[in-house]
């Protein structure tokens, strides 16, 4: 049951993924990019992976993207302007995206993928939570911090005089 689940996925993630960078109206953009966000935490479930599923739809649908659909809403330099996306350089993009396939290509070949049927999906939450508060917990406070500064950065850099 889960091949065809994820074959329904991957297409759901696929032609998402193509209408966020060929549609011309931005708001449109935004929201297949929610619907590829929905597929791969889609994909986080069948991995048995309900932390980063709950993530992927809290953080990126939730936030990351509804925030997007926000600054595009009130910007209001953009009504009434037409926004046209140019590339000047389609040779180099067309070379660097033939290397990023064949790299891409020769890894997926390379890899030993195993596929075990008599793992039992384990709750990720108590695991991730306790790494965060043992092992980890220097470098995420780190990380907490250095967000702290950058939050401070921006609200000093936005500020009017």
């Amino acid at each position: 049951m889960e091949l065809p689940i994820f074959y329904i996925l991957a297409a759901i993630i696929i032609v998402s993924a193509l209408f966020v960078v060929t549609l011309r109206n931005i708001f449109h953009s935004a929201l297949m990019l929610i619907l590829c966000f929905f597929g791969v935490a889609g994909l986080y479930v069948t991995l048995h992976a309900d932390f980063l599923a709950a993530v992927q739809v809290l953080i990126y649908v939730g936030a990351v993207t509804i925030l997007m659909i926000f600054a595009v809403m009130l910007t209001q330099q953009l009504t009434g302007r037409k926004i046209q996306q140019l590339n000047d350089q389609p040779l180099p993009a067309a070379l660097i995206i033939l290397s990023l396939l064949i790299l891409l290509i020769v890894s997926i070949t390379r890899t030993g993928f195993e596929i075990a049927d008599n793992l039992e999906p384990m709750p990720t939450v108590g695991t991730i939570g306790k790494a965060f508060m043992t092992t980890y917990v220097l470098p995420f406070e780190i990380v907490s911090v250095v967000l702290l500064v950058a939050l401070i950065g921006a609200i000093v850099i936005a500020r009017r005089e």
